[in-house]
């Protein structure tokens, strides 16, 4: 029995759904068993792999795009004048966009997407009761260095998940209510609100109180009538207004934002934001030094080493390789020629989830998420959001396309409520 499960394709693939099912529920945990399953899950898929649909498979641009991506990364190495190590590295965080069409190859044979997601939404649920644990419990965290709720990673990994699930379910949520089915529907409401509830009255990141308004705009005008809009933007405010009054954390949060800016651009200090802003016009003048093909693979920490200023203390001085936008990450390295590859992956993928159904609903909102979130970081090369992206495009993508091919809606389609 176990030769012939060795010998059948179905078995290999029903394997690597699995694999692709623990990738999602490790995530938000270990970045170390996230990469062990998405190894296992690559492996699986060699022994039964169709090369020539798959090949055939990468020629549609939603694959191109990717792939561009990562040889422009592996091109811009020969132009940069950095040691070779430091370009080889800088190719690294390229490098998981690869997968992103193997997960659309996949998925669009597969009819265990919406499993991904199940498994991720329940590991972050469970994620969210353990950070209220080390809110109380300190004790509990197993951070070397102790963060205000949170058992493991960081607070923006943290507030980058909770935010997908609180937002994404609300499709659902809509979907159950036309059908009348409030029990399951109250059910996901509750899911939705811990998320909320722990980003107000825990920890939080600057980005996640940007974008959470972005994402369920969005929702929003897609899904719902003007009525229901008012109706719920009203309770939202009234949800907001009283987090505001009962969440010091939340409010202190908010507050960080002048009071950074402030010593920043009165005295140059250190603060978050400030550094931001600092990142953000040195690499606009890298940009403009070398504006069509960039400085090549690896150059942005020696550019930054270069162009620093001032005494230790002050933002003018500091040195990284990262400047916590995804656009100026992309133009310092590899100018014009990478933006328009960035965006028209960005564009492409956007234009890929238009339709209906619970699919093309989480597809749209990681792809929203990752554009708006990479206005403050380089959320696609990190590992984390750049995993989160590529498993929810990949998969979702795959669910669409599944649809598309066989005829059928990816899920339900929500009526206007």
């Amino acid at each position: 029995m176990l030769l012939r499960r060795l010998r059948s394709p179905a078995a290999w693939a029903d394997t690597v759904d699995v694999f692709a099912i623990l990738t999602a529920a490790s995530l938000p945990w270990s970045t170390s068993l996230a990469a062990i399953f998405n190894a296992a899950l690559l492996v699986c898929m060699v022994p039964f792999l169709d090369v020539r649909a798959f090949l055939e498979f990468l020629k549609r641009p939603i694959c191109l795009a990717p792939i561009a991506l990562v040889l422009l990364a592996l091109a811009g190495t020969l132009w940069s004048d950095v040691a070779w190590g430091a370009r080889l590295y800088a190719v690294n965080p390229t490098a998981k966009l690869l997968v992103l069409p193997v997960l659309l190859y996949h998925f669009e044979r597969s009819s265990r997407g919406h499993h991904v997601f199940i498994a991720f939404l329940v590991s972050c649920a469970l994620l969210s009761v353990v950070s209220w644990l080390v809110a109380f419990y300190p004790g509990l965290s197993l951070k070397p260095d102790f963060e205000h709720g949170i058992f493991v990673k960081n607070y923006i990994n943290q507030s980058q998940e909770f935010t997908l699930c609180a937002v994404a379910l609300a499709y659902p949520t809509v979907l159950l209510v036309r059908e009348k089915r409030y029990w399951l529907a109250g059910l996901l409401v509750a899911i939705s609100l811990s998320f909320l509830a722990n980003m107000a009255f825990v920890v939080v990141s600057r980005t996640a109180l940007v974008t959470v308004p972005i994402m369920l705009a969005v929702f929003a005008v897609l899904h719902l009538k003007w009525r229901s809009i008012l109706l719920i933007a009203a309770a939202l405010c009234a949800i907001s207004l009283l987090a505001w009054q009962t969440s010091s954390a939340l409010r202190d949060k908010v507050e960080t934002f002048s009071s950074q800016y402030r010593l920043y651009k009165e005295q140059g200090v250190k603060t978050s934001v400030g550094l931001r802003l600092e990142f953000w016009r040195k690499s606009l003048g890298f940009f403009a030094e070398a504006p069509i093909k960039g400085h090549g693979t690896g150059s942005t920490r020696r550019l930054f080493e270069l162009a620093a200023t001032g005494s230790r203390n002050l933002a003018s001085s500091e040195v990284i390789g990262n400047p916590h936008n995804q656009t100026l990450y992309v133009a310092v390295q590899w100018g014009a020629i990478g933006v328009v590859i960035l965006y028209a992956m960005w564009l492409l993928h956007l234009l890929l989830f238009r339709g209906d159904g619970l699919g093309n609903w989480i597809g749209l909102l990681v792809v929203v998420q990752n554009v708006f979130t990479s206005v403050f970081n380089s959320h696609l090369f990190d590992f984390h959001e750049g995993w989160m992206y590529v498993i929810g495009v990949g998969v979702a993508g795959g669910m669409v396309l599944r649809a598309q091919r066989t005829g059928r809606a990816v899920g339900k389609a929500v009526p206007d409520a």
